[in-house]
């Protein structure tokens, strides 16, 4: 867990969870209901973070059905209307069951066994069963201000890339969104597909911004890749508006296992 460089355990995680959630959840839902998503499925959230996904797969799924939700840290699942289960889906071995559905947003991109993690998933699928894995690319599109026309937006984009330095040390694989559909294929999967989102100037990307920043702060400084002074500068500005904030681009891909 400590190689996770956006620790649960830390005080903006929620915040982060708030934003991820305004964010990508509608996206998210869409997909999985073109997945046919039904009463009675049995579904496993990988690395669930916060409540939101996994609320919204026991709400459509019934109490016919199942919802596993599993991470490294459950501390923010506690009291939930599905099971929770603390998992490493790198290195421990699948759940029992099989499952209708296995998802997970936002995990491989910093699991460095991904490989292990993605076998691992797509065993625990039933015959038939689909697999949707969503992760960020931050290589294909870098820049937190695509429009850098201003000191502040030069200045968002610089702690950005101190950002991505900081993933990199940790075993993130920065290209890893557009790799997926390729890795999907090569499992053995059928009928893949795959598209991306791309959300810019929204209140939830500078929320999403700003508790990141706040969380990595003391990384930030302790690297030498930005002063406290540059990073208080960067949160006036994101406080003050006007500077389009982006994300990277999410790049969910899809697949069903043979059966």
């Amino acid at each position: 867990m400590n190689d996770y460089l956006l620790d649960n355990q830390q005080a903006e995680a929620g915040d982060r969870f708030t934003a991820l959630s305004a964010l990508f959840d509608p996206w998210t839902f869409r997909h999985i209901d073109d997945l046919g998503i039904e009463k009675g499925w049995c579904c496993w959230e990988v690395g669930a973070g916060g409540r939101s996904v996994p609320s919204w797969l026991a709400e459509r799924v019934g109490t016919e059905g199942r919802v596993l939700a599993t991470d490294l840290d459950v501390s923010w699942l506690t009291d939930a209307p599905f099971e929770v289960r603390r998992h490493d889906v790198g290195r421990d071995t699948a759940p029992d069951g099989e499952f209708d559905l296995v998802h997970a947003r936002l995990v491989l991109v910093h699991v460095t066994e991904r490989e292990q993690a993605l076998r691992t998933m797509i065993q625990s699928l039933r015959p038939g069963g689909w697999l949707l894995v969503e992760d960020a690319d931050p290589a294909l599109q870098p820049l937190i201000c695509p429009d850098e026309h201003g000191p502040a937006q030069k200045l968002a984009n610089k702690l950005r890339r101190g950002f991505r330095e900081l993933l990199a040390e940790r075993g993130a694989d920065l290209a890893y969104g557009r790799k997926q559909p390729r890795l999907l294929r090569d499992a053995g999967l059928l009928d893949v597909r795959a598209d991306a989102y791309f959300p810019i100037t929204s209140p939830a990307c500078a929320a999403l911004e700003e508790a990141t920043v706040r969380q990595v702060r003391s990384g930030l400084i302790a690297a030498g890749l930005a002063t406290g002074e540059e990073i208080e500068r960067h949160l006036a500005n994101i406080a003050v508006g006007g500077i389009d904030l982006a994300t990277s681009p999410m790049i969910t891909a899809w697949g069903r296992k043979p059966g």
